[in-house]
């Protein structure tokens, strides 16, 4: 099943499966290490929705909705 990362629910987890959108964008998420059969588990959501914060290769990352919409992600 695939989903976008904004999708994810908190504790729900999966794999990068690709990074869609804008160059400048996609550049950026792929730089803070949203590649490609990356591990990617949902931490928290802010209280109104964004950002969200995720769990990958060891450390946390906050990230906008809008861009986490661009990542399609395989549901572990």
């Amino acid at each position: 099943m695939s989903l976008t990362l904004a999708q994810l629910l908190p504790g729900q987890a999966g794999y990068v499966r690709d990074v869609d959108g804008e160059k400048s964008i996609c550049h950026r998420l792929l730089e803070m290490g949203l590649t490609r059969g990356t591990a990617v588990q949902l931490v928290r959501v802010a209280p109104l929705g964004d950002p969200i914060e995720v769990e990958l290769r060891g450390y946390r990352l906050s990230v906008r909705k809008s861009e986490a919409s661009r990542v399609t992600l395989e549901a572990d």
